[in-house]
């Protein structure tokens, strides 16, 4: 299979999802080589090269998915919902942290709102990805689908995120 990929790569999704070492997309989705081209950052924080190499899978490979995987149990988001309650963070963690910060819902407490804020934050991430114009526009043409998911470290299930 190694060799057979040697000319060129053909994925049928990207998915960014988080560095937890618990939620490798390629065996939560039970995929092998070259069937998916995986973006991972933390809490899966957009950034420029985050943007960069999502826009690559879609704009150069022709991917018609991305997935944007959450999970049961980040840490990211986990961090970002303690600093909120007056814990320090390191420099670069706190910048995740505040891209995260508006998934947060006040109303909930401890765990749930961890739980609720892993979910929301997907849903941003969703959201932030299909209003980049380059993907947007493969999006209105029906070239390609934008969508949530979540990962539960318990069940090991993944669940569409509306």
């Amino acid at each position: 299979m190694r060799r057979a990929l040697v000319g060129g790569q053909h994925p049928f999704a990207v998915v960014l999802g988080c560095v937890d070492s618990r939620v490798p997309p390629e065996l939560v989705f039970d995929q092998g080589l070259g069937d998916l081209l995986t973006v991972r950052s933390a809490g899966e924080v957009l950034d420029e090269a985050v943007l960069g190499s999502i826009s690559y899978g879609v704009l150069e490979l022709g991917v018609p998915l991305i997935v944007v995987l959450g999970h049961q149990g980040c840490g990211a988001v986990a961090a970002a919902v303690h600093a909120e309650a007056g814990g320090a963070l390191p420099a670069h963690v706190r910048y995740l942290a505040e891209r995260i910060r508006p998934a947060i819902d006040h109303r909930l407490e401890g765990q749930a709102r961890i739980d609720a804020a892993v979910t929301e934050n997907v849903r941003r991430v969703r959201a932030r990805l299909t209003a980049e114009p380059d993907l947007a526009a493969r999006v209105a043409d029906g070239c390609l689908a934008i969508v949530g998911a979540r990962y539960e470290l318990t069940s090991q299930l993944v669940r569409k995120v509306p």
